[in-house]
């Protein structure tokens, strides 16, 4: 069973973006090569600043979903309240 997660990105200009993926640190590099969401393309370079793991797709999609309904506040006090993973696992050795 592999995990899922939903990750939160603070973009270049400030803006939060969330996302599901099975591999944060492959995620987060695609998005900054300008290959991730439509998003993001414009808004590099992007910083992982949450992630969520979770069991099943449909899991981690539900709360993919939740996440983006929030507001920037509510986003960014889920980032301060430190709720989910360490962000720093996630990144490449060498890396930000």
């Amino acid at each position: 069973m592999s995990d899922h997660y939903v990750y939160l990105l603070l973009c270049a200009d400030d803006s939060l973006y969330a996302g599901y993926t099975t591999n944060p640190a492959r995620r987060v590099a695609e998005h900054d090569a300008g290959e991730g969401a439509k998003y993001t393309r414009g808004r590099t370079p992007v910083e992982l600043v949450h992630v969520e793991r979770h069991d099943s797709r449909g899991a981690a999609l539900s709360r993919e979903h939740e996440v983006k309904s929030l507001s920037r506040a509510a986003k960014k006090r889920l980032v301060e309240g430190e709720m989910g993973l360490d962000p720093d696992q996630f990144r490449p050795a060498g890396g930000q």
